[in-house]
């Protein structure tokens, strides 16, 4: 696949600090990931990016070092890099996992979670309901990731939080491909109402049982789509 250039504001500007133009080229490189303008299995063109986002080749390589760390990307000795493919079963298993690591982080939040911690989360929840309601899915699926990021950093254990992070960006597009069926997104909504109930009462059992139910319902969901989709 050859990614045109795009007619949008370039990353680089005068006077950009470098830390931000780090952070912003990430953040659109996992956008395009995540969202399928870049398929599994692709290969990343260089020459092509840096031309769309107004950058040089410094700043693109290290930000696809990041994205291989985190899984999105592959790199191959002296061929450049490709968007990583993940198996049906690789992602199914992952879930797996990840849906025991949220379900710790609930059952430990629940025994420290401060009422301004309660409040964010419940903001970001109001957020994604709005999101929701406009069908606005990218955004939507920003403000879910970051409701379960921060369900797990109340938690207060880092090093489930470290092994979370690590394990989550290798299927982010996974994740947000199981909410292109429009009934599966209205029902992970509904999933989410009743893991904000059991937060807010501080229900560790609860909120437990709720998050491992909702990532094995999105792997139910997952299974449902082609290999292209789950890729």
């Amino acid at each position: 696949m050859t990614l045109l250039p795009q007619s949008s504001t370039a990353l680089k500007r005068p006077g950009r600090l470098r830390a931000d133009l780090h952070g912003e080229l990430l953040e659109e490189l996992r956008d395009l990931i995540v969202e399928g303008e870049l398929p599994a299995g692709s290969r990343v063109a260089e020459r092509v990016l840096c031309e769309r986002f107004g950058v040089s080749r410094t700043p693109l390589r290290e930000a696809l070092k990041v994205l291989a760390a985190e899984g999105l990307i592959e790199l191959l000795p002296n061929r450049g890099a490709r968007i990583a493919r993940l198996t049906a079963e690789d992602i199914a298993q992952t879930l797996k996992v990840i849906g025991t690591l949220e379900a710790l982080a609930g059952e430990l939040a629940c025994e420290r979670l401060t009422a301004d911690e309660v409040v964010e989360i419940r903001a970001l929840h109001l957020e994604m309901l709005a999101h929701h309601a406009r069908r606005d899915r990218p955004a939507y699926f920003k403000a879910n990731q970051a409701i379960h990021r921060a369900i797990v950093a109340a938690s207060g254990n880092t090093v489930l939080a470290q092994t979370y992070a690590g394990l989550s960006g290798r299927i982010r597009r996974a994740r947000y491909a199981a909410n292109l069926d429009l009934r599966r997104w209205d029902e992970a909504v509904a999933e989410h109402e009743r893991i904000l109930d059991a937060l807010t009462a501080r229900d560790g059992a609860q909120l437990a049982r709720l998050l491992r139910t909702h990532l094995d319902n999105k792997s139910y969901a997952l299974a449902a789509h082609s290999p292209e989709a789950l890729a």
